[in-house]
């Protein structure tokens, strides 16, 4: 067990059947699984019939043990970090995991990378980080994850997962969520600005967007009535039209 690594290994076959129906909700034909660790979730994977599989795992010890316990793993592991990687496909694919905690909003980050490919996702974070993908404008935890990955997935928060089902069991509980490519992407104006929006409102949450964003947009346009609510208020696709907007 590497503390590094932020590994906390599932043990609890009730979530792990709950997970693959979940994954199986959707159609796919390629699935890459990040950190397979222990393999608790990779012994049922690679039993889908019909489906191109890879593992991502960067901890040598574990894909030694992968590859000795599923011999059916040669040439399917990438050994490497998800964060350092190019897409494990050329073609469209879906990703599953019970992603290492310290790193799980850099790879929810490094699949927006790959949004053009990705066909979902079924992930597990920490709860409080999975209730925060999932918020909606209104929710106090609503912010900048929230609206970058909603601004091009449907998320699903699916169900809860205690600790107990853990080994070694985390200090806080997990949830499980699932993204969709939305049938509409929305447009904006790039994602450089986008970015940039969201996290300068967001910056400031007690501010009106007038305070927070003033240097983002000219003066004439501060003064509509928008600009008199705070960032999270403000729907991602209020944020996308607004994009338009800025300098």
């Amino acid at each position: 067990m590497k503390k590094s690594l932020g590994q906390h290994f599932l043990k609890d076959e009730n979530i792990c059947r709950k997970i693959i129906n979940a994954l199986n909700e959707n159609d796919f034909t390629r699935l890459v699984e990040v950190g397979p660790g222990g393999g608790a979730l990779t012994k049922y994977l690679i039993e889908l019939p019909g489906i191109e599989f890879k593992a991502i795992e960067i901890d040598d010890e574990k894909v030694s043990f992968l590859m000795n316990t599923f011999p059916s793993l040669k040439g399917r592991i990438i050994h490497k970090s998800i964060l350092d990687m190019e897409a494990p496909f050329e073609e469209p694919f879906a990703v599953v995991g019970n992603f290492p905690y310290n790193i799980s909003t850099q790879i929810l980050f490094k699949i927006l990378d790959w949004k053009e490919k990705v066909q979902c996702v079924i992930g597990m974070f920490q709860k409080e980080v999975a209730q925060r993908i999932a918020a909606h404008e209104g929710n106090k935890v609503y912010g900048v994850t929230s609206v970058l990955v909603q601004a091009f997935f449907d998320v699903t928060y699916l169900f809860d997962v205690s600790e107990g089902s853990f080994n070694p069991p985390p200090k806080v509980k997990s949830g499980v969520i699932r993204l969709t490519p939305k049938t509409s992407p929305l447009q904006i104006k790039s994602w450089i600005d986008f970015t940039l929006l969201v996290k300068t409102a967001f910056s400031q949450r007690r501010k009106t967007l007038r305070n927070a964003c003033k240097q983002l947009f000219d003066p004439l346009v501060l003064t509509e009535p928008l600009f008199d609510k705070r960032a999270e208020q403000l729907s991602v696709s209020q944020f996308a039209e607004l994009s338009y907007r800025m300098k």
